[in-house]
């Protein structure tokens, strides 16, 4: 099990990417959040893999984000959901609004992805709110539930949680720090991500 595949990005385009680790080439499917967020070619990625084995071929998943990772495992472990799906969700809906449509139980805004079915759509929501409610209770107790986070992850987590408490919408929230790490990087400390994110408001 390849856990993450760290090198030179080579070429990306929307659905995927090739890292050049030591002149080796791994073509690793995307999604549209990773792609966004992906540094130009050329340049130094690390993207966290899932290896999907079938008979008549090998697949890299790939993400940047521990957590959209973690969710695309989630979502893959639904009877119905193969790693083609999980790709689509996860490029429809970030990895906040697909938690939340889950733990919400709202059944029409996953349906309303494309290649998910009515049945199907519903058995995410049956199987996966009550394990997704349990993360975001541990998330709050500042427990994190992602193996292989790094420090910044856990820096936006904290400033995440206190920017809810200081009134804001947590979708609201999200954003405004998919921003600013977007645009400052992703070591910024806690006090500096809140800093920028009261700023930007």
């Amino acid at each position: 099990m390849i856990a993450y595949v760290d090198g030179k990005l080579a070429y990306k385009d929307p659905t995927q990417a090739i890292l050049d680790v030591n002149g080796i080439g791994y073509e690793i499917r995307i999604s549209l959040a990773t792609y966004s967020k992906l540094a130009p070619e050329g340049e130094k990625a690390k993207l966290y893999t899932y290896q999907h084995v079938k008979e008549d071929g090998q697949t890299l998943y790939g993400f940047l984000d521990p957590n959209e990772k973690a969710l695309f495992l989630q979502l893959i472990s639904v009877s119905g959901i193969g790693p083609g799906t999980g790709i689509v969700m996860v490029s429809s809906m970030s990895v906040g609004e697909i938690r939340q449509a889950i733990v919400n139980e709202d059944v029409r805004s996953i349906q309303s992805i494309k290649g998910v079915g009515p049945k199907t759509a519903q058995r995410v929501v049956l199987e996966l709110k009550d394990k997704l409610r349990k993360d975001e209770l541990l998330a709050k107790a500042g427990i994190d539930t992602v193996p292989l986070a790094k420090a910044h992850n856990t820096n936006r987590s904290e400033a995440l949680a206190a920017l809810v408490t200081l009134g804001f919408a947590r979708a609201a929230a999200e954003k405004t720090l998919d921003q600013i790490q977007h645009k400052h990087g992703n070591d910024l400390s806690v006090e500096e991500l809140i800093k920028f994110a009261l700023k930007s408001h």
